[in-house]
């Protein structure tokens, strides 16, 4: 049999090239018919040409070197692409056992030392090396074809099939156990003493390639790195090639190409240095590969590169940090590399070095500076260019905050910081911000001896606490200072002993004794005092960083609370949960953030996300106030619940107490709310004692009140009670229940959207029912305090919810109390009393003794006031009677069809509608109009005419009337009588819009603002000439007015109700107020006008011209305005209309203020015109030479 002639340089050089060149000709005959013919290499004709061959190698390994079988081997590499797998398998397994024999004969003949052997297992050797090295990539060639063609769905990497050799149940081949044994057995080669055989450098590097080459090619296969038993292995061959046959350089060129062209390879080759490193001491391959990448440079275009250069150190940091650390410095060049991958890679390397320094037992020289530098690099990365790498910093100073150690002063830094970062551009930025406040409190380092509270009062307590004792403990008088203090602490009692010794000579030698005790006393006094003092100033110390860090906390406060304003949720969620960590630590300020969450409740969203807010908010206000603690039996926690529900209404906002009804009340409809908390508000509210204080009692109605909303039957059992409280003698004495009271009962009947939400049948009362008597009695009572007017409010409107009747009752109401007025006062106002004789009031009653303590102008205030409420809820009333005139209508012509002649009959005899029996809806509403119009102002037996001329005639003579509160009272009346008809409104518009422009009280010029704004909707035709008059208020003197002012315009333009003139300017001014609230106010204004179509690029011009005409308004602000407002103008087109009209002012420009102005606006316009850019670079020389 003819032996080959086998040169490896030589058929690398072929197989590299193209393995398709390399001459075959002593190949099986049978094969080479099948070159042209692949079809025909079936798995029987493989077998016939392999078995003899497999059984040849079996015997000897020699046998590969015969010609006939190396090149039917070759031959059927060649024709990989096409070979069953069967046959692959059976190649593979055919030249891993013949390279497992022979390295087995080799070593027991280097054993030997049988020196004649040598070369002839040197080509031995390399055969099996080239053709292990073949077959493995046909293999790796195959299973990529497969994986790529197998159907996604199955998700059944190569690492994760079964390891078998043979096949799996779908008749593919899985490769990955024989794979294993090939790297197993590169592995029994390798740790043969390959230099006997390879004598020069350059025979053994080959060798070792075609081991390593092969061990890369599989690596480059993501599914088999995922392969924990395969990686291992390669990690094995590799960590040999290395360790002992100098693939150390190879290996460092390797890795970095990997790194730049495989992402999956990032993190294994981390593992494979750690792996090279620890198990086979050789760290220096890393040293390398970090100084290389220190020193490489990524082209701006490349992201692939720098991302996985980034996940690399990133995870041999955390594997062998030791590795990392020496090669730190060259590294740190990296931080200022223009990519931000390998930015946020260092950071996080920074964060993994700290870790690891801290837990280390034996700490080196340089530990403190190598600590500091670190945190260094972390603190200058808070202002990184890049949010990302300001996010990886937060980040680990998040992970950093959960070390044992706890680095206090670098804790207080990174708390100023973070805080700092609240106020970041990127939300991600303040979202990881908050997330860190809120680990550094949970960490915070300063539980030692007093708990882990962080409450400034008591930590000021204990400073205050510790000052005073030092100042106690003054050193004594001769130790000047604390330093002496200090040497006598070190002074032994026994050195004392020796001086008073040596004085033994002197002449007072009796004394001795007694001396010695004295001296040892005074030093031991002197030793415990300043040792005191050193406690002391130590404690002094932790108090005092204990309250920077709580101050930076609270200013930290007030940011996050705008935050929970922010449009990203997740940064709104983050906020609610530090704000729960904060109150779990007692921090004051937190208080305020937990009141501000609530508004969250209102939260739109019709995704997950504004959902997602809501409920948020509801779990953290379950686990802050509705989760008793586990040790509470059920009666005890059912108080503590309803003490945290009433304590949630102290000195809370009118805004806060509807957030609050709209949060219990959506708790309630979920059932978070027992039975027995409830029943638990009712004895509060209910106790007869006196020892309750006011507001616990106020509260617990309003929260009542509150539930009701979502069930009804909450105050319908309990009545009784709230008249006996509320409606009682209680009530009387304090207002403010009672008004609570009446809230509580109006929930009896649901109106508005709680009525569609719920089920219950609306039942109203009769007017001789407890309820509505005590109601109106309660409007009667005789008080001058201001709480009386909210009273009335809630009484009247509770009458109107829950009476069949309520005009009727009112009625009597106001008869009543128009005698009560003008009665007694025939002698003190004379025009009043002319206006009561048109009342035909019956004669005056005798006034008893103690009546006439209420003022006239006061009780003629609260006549006004009620005569007002009941106007306009008798509109209400009327408008609610039209809609159940309809709906019954409709529900008629419903039951018309389905209803039989007897029933209908019988129906009709019982229903109310029989008086209107034909009227259509249209007669009804034409109806309803005239009696709202001619009949309540004017009509001759309505009551309300008596007050319209009155009240018209008070406002007008404000000077007869000096009265301010009657004034209020009036022009607020007047109000509400002009929305009722708009004849009236149109007889005393001038008169209104005069109180407007003089009247004095902010308190009076706001109601008018919002009188208008609903005259505005009411008698649109009326209100739509006098905008100027509201416009004006923008600029009023009081912020409360303004504030008003722009509220309503804001309602009126956005739901369309007025049409909006030049005068949109003013509202833009509003963007610079001095209120911040007005400010906001104003830009949430336009954000929202913006969105209706292209309203600020209509106004734009208008706009412009009035801001930039305004005396009063700085260069700067008029700047910040405008860039603003040019914000909103998206399209290109809108840019150049805008651009051109501005630009065609700049010839007329006067000043050059002006023209600054104009070319400032054209500069925030995208109109790419050339000739205007020309005409401002041009101009301004112009404007200059004028100037």
């Amino acid at each position: 049999m003819d032996s080959i002639t086998f040169d490896i340089n030589d058929a690398l050089k072929h197989y590299m090239s193209d393995p398709a060149t390399i001459s075959t000709p002593e190949a099986d005959v049978n094969l080479v018919d099948c070159e042209n013919d692949p079809e025909s290499l079936t798995n029987s004709l493989i077998n016939t040409v392999l078995n003899p061959i497999v059984d040849s190698v079996a015997e000897s390994p020699d046998a590969i070197t015969r010609s006939s079988s190396f090149d039917s081997l070759q031959f059927l590499l060649k024709s990989s692409p096409v070979l069953p797998t069967h046959a692959l398998s059976k190649i593979l397994d055919l030249v891993v056992s013949g390279l497992s024999t022979e390295a087995d004969i080799i070593h027991n003949d280097l054993e030997s030392d049988e020196q004649e052997l040598i070369s002839h297992h040197k080509q031995l050797l390399e055969v099996f090396g080239f053709l292990l090295q073949w077959t493995i990539a046909a293999v790796e060639t195959k299973a990529a074809e497969k994986s790529s063609t197998a159907p996604a769905a199955r998700g059944r990497g190569k690492g994760a099939k079964a390891k078998t050799a043979g096949k799996d149940k779908d008749g593919n081949w899985d490769s990955s156990a024989q794979l294993q044994t090939a790297l197993d057995i590169m592995c029994k080669v390798l740790k043969l003493k390959l230099s006997k055989i390879f004598l020069t450098t350059s025979e053994r590097d080959t060798f070792i390639s075609l081991f390593t080459r092969p061990v890369y090619m599989v690596l480059e296969s993501e599914q088999r790195v995922k392969s924990t038993a395969i990686r291992m292995h390669a990690f094995k061959v590799l960590c040999i090639a290395v360790k002992h046959h100098g693939h150390g350089y190879a290996a460092q060129i390797s890795i970095v190409q990997n790194l730049t062209y495989f992402e999956h390879l990032a993190e294994p080759m981390a593992e494979f240095l750690h792996i090279l490193s620890e198990q086979y001491d050789y760290p220096q391959l890393a040293d390398e590969i970090l100084r290389e990448l220190s020193n490489k440079e990524f082209n701006s275009n490349d992201t692939k590169g720098p991302k996985s250069v980034s996940s690399f150190i990133v995870k041999l940091s955390e594997l062998a940090p030791r590795l990392v650390i020496k090669q730190m410095t060259m590294l740190a060049k990296q931080l200022d590399s223009e990519s931000y991958a390998l930015r946020c890679a260092l950071i996080e390397v920074c964060g993994n070095l700290v870790a690891d320094l801290s837990k280390q037992e034996e700490r080196g020289d340089n530990y403190k500076s190598q600590l500091n530098a670190f945190f260094d690099v972390l603190e200058e990365r808070f202002l990184d260019v890049n949010p990302y790498c300001r996010c990886r910093t937060i980040q680990v100073y998040i992970k950093l905050c959960e070390l044992e150690q706890k680095f206090p002063k670098r804790r207080q830094k990174a708390a100023e910081l973070a805080a700092r970062s609240l106020e970041d551009k990127s939300s991600n930025v303040r979202r990881n911000a908050i997330k860190l406040l809120g680990t550094l409190i949970k960490t915070h380092p300063f539980s030692v001896l007093h708990g882990s509270q962080l409450s400034q009062k008591e930590w000021n307590a204990r400073l205050d606490a510790v000052d005073a004792e030092l100042n106690a403990l003054k050193p004594p008088a001769g130790t000047p200072g604390l330093v002496e203090g200090k040497a006598d602490q070190t002074i032994d009692p026994g050195l004392v002993d020796d001086a008073t010794v040596i004085e033994s000579g002197s002449p007072e030698k009796p004394m001795t004794d007694e001396q010695k005790i004295a001296a040892v006393r005074k030093a031991q006094e002197d030793a415990a005092t300043s040792e005191a003092i050193n406690k002391l100033t130590l404690t002094r110390r932790y108090y005092v960083e204990a309250l920077k860090f709580i101050e930076v906390l609270h200013g930290a406060t007030s940011v996050i609370c705008q935050l929970l304003g922010s449009k990203n949720k997740s940064e709104v969620i983050e906020a609610m949960d530090y704000f729960e960590i904060g109150d779990a630590y007692n921090i004051e300020q937190n208080k305020l953030g937990i009141r501000r969450m609530l508004r969250l409740i209102w939260t739109k969203g019709n995704s997950d996300e504004g959902k997602g807010v809501q409920n948020h908010l509801i779990e953290c206000y379950k686990r802050l106030f509705f989760e008793a603690p586990d040790s509470y039996n059920a009666n005890d926690a059912a108080n503590y619940i309803a003490r945290n529900m009433i304590s949630l209404t102290f000195g809370a906002t009118p805004a806060e107490l509807t957030s609050l009804e709209q949060l219990l009340s959506t708790m309630m409809k979920a059932n978070h709310i027992t039975e027995l908390v409830v029943s638990k508000l009712w004895q509060v509210y209910g106790v007869q004692k006196r020892e309750i204080s006011k507001s616990q009692r106020r509260g617990a109605i309003i929260v009542l009140g509150m539930l009701a909303t979502a069930k009804p039957e909450i105050v319908v059992g309990e009545m009784e009670t709230m008249l006996r409280i509320g409606l009682g003698g209680l009530g009387r004495s304090d207002l403010q229940l009672a008004k609570y009271t009446c809230i509580a009962l109006r929930r009896i009947n649901p109106t508005g959207r709680q009525a569609k939400e719920t089920n219950v049948q609306t039942s109203k009362l009769t007017n001789d029912h407890a309820v509505l008597v005590k109601l109106a009695a309660i409007i009667e009572i005789e008080s001058d305090n201001k709480e009386w007017y909210g009273v009335a409010e809630q009484a009247i409107s509770a009458i109107y919810t829950l009476s069949n009747h309520p005009d009727t009752l009112c009625s009597e109401i106001l008869r009543r109390k128009t005698r009560h007025v003008f009665a007694q006062r025939t002698a003190k106002t004379p025009e009043p009393e002319q206006e009561a004789t048109q009342l035909q009031s019956p004669p005056p009653e005798p006034t008893t003794e103690a009546e006439p303590k209420l003022k006239g102008s006061v009780a003629l205030s609260q006549l006004l006031f009620i005569v007002g409420h009941v106007a306009i809820k008798q509109i209400v009333h009327l408008e609610l009677c039209e809609l159940d005139f309809k709906r019954r209508k409709a529900e008629s012509e419903k039951n018309k069809t389905s209803e039989k002649p007897e029933d209908k009959a019988a129906k009709e005899a019982a229903d109310d509608l029989d008086m209107i029996g034909g009227t259509t809806e249209d007669d009804f509403t034409e109806a309803m109009t005239h009696i709202r119009e001619r009949e309540l102002l004017y009509g001759e037996n309505s009551l309300l005419a008596n007050f319209g001329p009155l009240v018209s005639e008070i406002c007008s003579n404000n000077t007869t009337y000096r009265d301010r509160n009657l004034q209020a009272a009036a022009t607020l009346c007047l109000a509400k009588l002009m929305c009722v008809s708009s004849e009236y409104c149109e007889a005393n518009l001038p008169l209104l819009i005069t109180i407007l422009e003089r009247s004095k009280d902010p308190i009076t010029r706001s109601n008018v603002v919002i009188a208008l704004g609903d005259m505005a909707v009411c008698f649109n035709h009326l209100i739509d000439e006098n905008t100027d008059f509201l416009y004006r208020r923008l600029n009023d003197k009081d912020a409360s007015v303004k504030r008003t002012c722009l509220m309503t315009l804001t309602f009126l333009i956005l739901a369309g109700q007025v049409k909006v003139k030049g005068q949109l300017g003013e509202m833009a001014k509003c963007l610079e107020d001095d209120d911040k609230r007005i400010a906001d106010l104003s830009r949430m204004f336009f954000t929202e006008l913006s969105t209706k179509d292209n309203a600020v690029y209509n106004h734009f011009v208008d706009m412009f011209s009035l801001l930039s005409a305004e005396k009063d308004l700085e260069e700067d602000a008029l700047k910040r305005i405008v860039k603003f407002l040019a914000g909103f103008i998206e399209k290109d087109k809108h840019a150049k209309q805008l651009a051109d009209k501005l630009a065609a002012r700049l010839p007329r420009c006067e000043t050059e203020r002006q023209w600054n102005d104009v070319t400032y606006a054209l500069s925030l316009l995208q109109h790419k015109n050339e000739e205007i850019t020309k005409l401002v670079t041009g101009g301004f020389r112009v404007v200059q030479a004028s100037a």
